[in-house]
């Protein structure tokens, strides 16, 4: 298998965390490409037509493309068990939330570094850390029990969207107000699936 990623993503990360964490890193040939939604990477749009990554490359079938696709892939051809039948509505809910604050924290950035400064407008920056904020309140409002739990998806996908927080949004201090999911980040973030894919 070929990944086609890059180093800063959020979503090539949660990709390369499952990898680990389902013992298939080795089988996998990492190919970091630059690509923005400016200008797309040539290998990225043969195999995804929406020119996002990650995308991985099968040599038995089609190219797969968005993370939770690929992860819930790799999941099923290992049996690790990151999607749980007897919780797969939680774990699927909580990848959705993840994502939802990886798009909101990505537009951010997009926002600032595509667009000339004089059409930069805050107040679009401002509404995406509201989406950003409602869903770490509700992480922290309604979450914890199942974060606390086994590993799944769910944790990951979570894992890897307060990293990137850490990352792009640091001065921002998403863990005001959010005590308990700081503590639960702290101790995930030990994890060596965590600190093998962390961006530099």
């Amino acid at each position: 298998m070929k990944l086609l990623t890059a180093p800063p993503s959020p979503f090539g990360r949660k990709v390369k965390v499952v990898l680990i964490e389902t013992g298939q890193l080795e089988e996998t040939e990492i190919v970091d490409v630059t690509t923005t939604p400016m200008q797309t990477d040539p290998a990225v749009a043969a195999a995804n037509p929406a020119g996002k990554i990650p995308a991985l490359v099968r040599e038995d079938g089609p190219a797969l493309y968005d993370s939770r696709v690929i992860c819930r892939y790799l999941d099923a051809r290992s049996g690790a068990g990151l999607y749980p039948e007897t919780r797969l509505w939680e774990v699927l809910t909580l990848e959705a939330t993840a994502d939802g604050i990886l798009e909101a924290a990505l537009t951010m950035v997009y926002e600032l570094r595509f667009r000339p400064e004089e059409q930069v407008m805050p107040e679009w920056v401002e509404a995406q850390w509201a989406r950003v904020k409602r869903s770490l309140d509700a992480l922290e409002a309604r979450w914890m029990a199942h974060l606390s739990g086994h590993i799944d998806a769910g944790h990951i996908a979570i894992g890897c969207a307060l990293g990137y927080l850490d990352f792009r949004h640091g001065d921002r201090d998403w863990r005001d107000g959010h005590d308990d999911l700081a503590r639960w980040y702290e101790a995930f973030a030990q994890r060596d699936s965590m600190e093998m894919t962390k961006p530099g």
